[in-house]
């Protein structure tokens, strides 16, 4: 029984020594994965899965979307068209009434690809009304006109003072009225964002 197990053992380290260590390299070397990075300032064009407006979102409301153009590396596909990708409202302001500006803001979280969530820090994509308190200014002054010159018609001096003051006020509900602006990006729109710190792909 002893010669018959010690020459087992001697079987077994020789093969051991001539065929499990390439074997064993060969299966460790099969196993690492390529790597490719994806540099700051590569671009990603998104198509928003829906609509995005300052009368309805607010900051920190989630939005997803799509990659709308394959992203390569050295003439590699790295990230395919179609690839999901989610973000978040920075910032979302209506304009004011009378004066200010409206303002939506969004940025990149995340994407998915080969079964891996990849998180990754973009640009922001900032976009604003244009101002208007010029025009409500305008508003306000030409409704105390009106109501100056109605009010003297009627009651002399302290008529047109009266009206004036009426008159501005309908002038100011004419501005508050009309004068909020709102931001609305509709679903499918293609929003562009970079990226501010590079990423690792597994390939």
């Amino acid at each position: 029984m002893k010669k018959k197990t010690i020459a087992t053992i001697l079987l077994t380290l020789i093969s051991a020594a001539c065929g499990g260590g390439p074997s064993s390299y060969r299966a460790e070397a099969t196993t690492k994965q390529a790597h490719l990075e994806l540099s700051t300032g590569t671009t990603f064009a998104i198509r928003l899965d829906r609509a995005l407006s300052t009368a309805r979102n607010r900051r920190g409301d989630s939005f997803g979307g799509t990659l709308e153009q394959p992203v390569r590396v050295d003439g590699t596909e790295v990230v395919p068209q179609g690839t999901k990708f989610t973000g978040h409202v920075t910032a979302s302001q209506s304009s004011g009434r009378l004066d200010g500006r409206g303002v939506l803001d969004m940025t990149l979280d995340a994407f998915d690809l080969n079964g891996q969530r990849y998180p990754i820090t973009t640009s922001i994509d900032a976009r604003t009304t244009e101002a208007h308190k010029k025009r409500n200014i305008e508003l306000i002054g030409g409704g105390a006109g009106v109501g100056a010159l109605v009010g003297g018609l009627t009651g002399g001096g302290k008529g047109a003072a009266i009206g004036a003051g009426v008159g501005a006020a309908g002038g100011a509900g004419v501005a508050a009225a009309t004068g909020r602006k709102e931001i609305e990006v509709p679903a499918e729109t293609v929003v562009r964002f970079s990226l501010k710190r590079p990423v690792d792909i597994a390939q």
